[in-house]
C-alpha cells in the first residue's frame, strides 16, 4: 500500500485529483452545465494520465510483445471511454468528430508544441528520416481508409441503409487487420509507428498489484465521470450556443490526452525529438486504425450504429493534417518556426470548427 501512495504522490498531476469527487458533487447538486463540463474535464486529465503509466509499468512486467499490445490497446483508453459514454447518449456526431480531432491533435497540436519547445531550446532537432517517411505512408493510408467509405456511401444509399451500414463494417475490420498486422510487426520490432517504447529511465518501476490497482481504479473514475461529462455536454450545447461539432473535434481529444502531450513535449525539450514524433505518430495511428473501427463495433452493440462516415470539413482537416506533417518530417529535421507553422494550421482550424453552425 506505501507503494501505492507513492505511485500517486509522485506524479504533479495528482493535485487534479480533487476534480474527481467535486465533479460528483457538482453533477448531484445540479450546479451551472458549464461548471459542471469543466470541473469533470479537469477531473479526466490526471485519469487518464495514471491509466497511461499504470499500462507502461504492467508493460515493464512483460515480454516485448505483450507490452507493445498493452500500450497500443491502452493508449487511449481514457478516450475510448468518453466516446463509449458519447455513443450511449446517441451522440456519434460528438464521436466522430472526437477521432478526427484526436488526429488533428497529435500531428498538428503535438508536434507543433514539441518542435517549437524543442526547437526554442535546442535549435535544429533530428530524427529518423526513413521511419518519417514510412508513418506519412501509413498515415495516408489510415485517412484514405475513413475518406473511402465516407466517400463512396453518398452513391451507395442513405446513411443508415443496410448497404452502407454493411460497407461501414466491411472496412472496419480490415482497418483492426491492418492493426494487428502493426502489431505484429511491434512484437518484431523497435522501431514500428503503431506504437512507442519510452526510455527505460522513464519508466515507472511499480508493482504489478500497484499497477493494476491504480489502472483499476482509474478506469472505474473515468467510467463515472464520462457519464458526467457527456451528460453536462448535452447542456452546455443547447444553453452556451458551443456546437457539438467544436465540443468533439476539439475539447474532448485535448481532454483525454493532454498528459500523452505534455509527456511528448517534454521529450523534445529533452532533445529526444524521436520519440515525440513516434508519440505523435502512434497515437494517430491508434485513433484511426483501432479506436475508430472498435466503436463501429461497440456502437452497433449499444443499439446506435455509427458508421464510418465523415463530413466534408473533417476529411478537409484530416488530409491537410496529415499531408503538412508528412512535408514537415519529410527531412528529419525540425525547427521551431515548423512547428509554430504546426501550431498555426491547427488554431486556424479550432476557429473554423468554432464558428461552424
Amino acid at each position: 500500500m506505501s507503494t501505492l501512495i507513492k505511485a500517486v504522490k509522485s506524479k504533479p498531476l495528482s493535485l487534479l485529483l480533487v476534480f474527481v469527487p467535486l465533479a460528483l458533487i457538482a453533477e448531484f447538486m445540479h450546479w451551472d452545465p458549464l461548471a459542471i463540463f469543466i470541473i469533470a474535464a479537469i477531473g479526466v486529465i490526471p485519469l487518464a494520465a495514471y491509466i497511461g503509466e499504470a499500462t507502461e509499468a504492467l508493460a515493464v512486467h512483460t515480454s516485448p510483445r505483450v507490452g507493445a499490445l498493452l500500450n497500443a490497446t491502452l493508449g487511449n483508453a481514457a478516450e475510448l471511454i468518453i466516446t463509449i459514454a458519447a455513443i450511449q447518449q446517441g451522440l456519434l456526431e460528438l464521436v466522430k468528430a472526437s477521432i478526427t480531432g484526436s488526429i488533428l491533435g497529435n500531428l498538428l497540436l503535438v508536434l507543433g508544441m514539441s518542435m517549437v519547445v524543442g526547437g526554442v531550446k535546442h535549435g535544429i532537432q533530428t530524427f529518423n528520416r526513413r521511419s518519417a517517411g514510412r508513418n506519412a505512408v501509413l498515415l495516408l493510408l489510415a485517412v484514405v481508409a475513413m475518406l473511402v467509405p465516407s466517400t463512396f456511401s453518398h452513391y451507395i444509399g442513405s446513411d443508415t441503409s443496410v448497404p452502407v451500414e454493411a460497407f461501414s463494417i466491411g472496412v472496419a475490420i480490415i482497418m483492426i487487420i491492418l492493426y494487428g498486422l502493426g502489431l505484429l510487426d511491434a512484437s518484431r520490432s523497435h522501431t514500428s509507428p503503431i506504437t512507442h517504447a519510452s526510455p527505460e529511465d522513464t519508466l515507472p518501476h511499480w508493482p504489478v498489484r500497484t499497477a493494476v490497482i491504480v489502472l483499476s481504479a482509474a478506469t472505474i473514475a473515468i467510467v463515472f465521470l464520462s457519464e458526467v461529462l457527456v451528460g453536462s455536454a448535452e447542456a452546455v450545447v443547447a444553453d452556451y450556443n458551443i456546437s457539438e461539432f467544436f465540443l468533439g473535434i476539439i475539447l474532448i481529444p485535448l481532454i483525454g490526452n493532454v498528459a500523452e502531450h505534455m509527456v511528448a513535449v517534454q521529450f523534445a525539450a529533452k532533445n529526444n525529438m524521436e520519440l515525440s514524433v513516434e508519440i505523435a505518430v502512434s497515437s494517430s495511428l491508434q485513433i484511426a486504425l483501432f479506436v475508430a473501427p472498435l466503436l463501429v463495433f461497440i456502437s452497433l452493440a449499444m443499439g446506435n450504429p455509427m458508421q464510418l462516415i465523415f463530413n466534408q470539413f473533417e476529411l478537409i482537416a484530416l488530409l491537410i493534417g496529415v499531408i503538412i506533417a508528412s512535408l514537415v518530417s519529410a527531412d528529419g529535421e525540425s525547427t521551431w518556426l515548423e512547428g509554430a507553422g504546426l501550431l498555426a494550421v491547427y488554431i486556424i482550424f479550432a476557429l473554423g470548427f468554432f464558428l461552424l453552425p
